[in-house]
């Protein structure tokens, strides 16, 4: 990760909406999912904006998969909002779309 780059941060936005900023990559997933009890929502309905990922790869596309899985086995309503054109695009080279935008 660049100096100019930021590490993920969870930040609430209002109510149950929360936005993922930063760089979410193999260098910041481990350290960042560890510390899941302190930032993953437990509501049962809940919004991740996205709009502020600088970058993302496929470990973070990953993450963002056990996040879905996770709201899935809660029962809880996940929406995804102002999704990057970069992760679109890795969810459909990697075929798991519609996994991304079940629920």
């Amino acid at each position: 990760m660049s100096a100019q780059q930021q590490p993920v941060r969870c930040e609430t936005v209002a109510g149950s909406r929360y936005a993922l900023t930063g760089v979410l990559d193999r260098e910041t997933v481990p350290a960042f999912w560890s510390e899941r009890d302190n930032w993953l929502p437990k509501e049962a309905e809940f919004t991740f904006v996205l709009s502020g990922l600088e970058r993302i790869d496929s470990a973070g596309m990953a993450m963002l998969l056990h996040i879905r899985q996770y709201a899935d086995e809660q029962k809880y309503q996940l929406i995804w909002a102002d999704v990057p054109d970069q992760l679109n695009t890795l969810l459909k080279l990697s075929n798991v779309d519609t996994l991304f935008y079940q629920g």
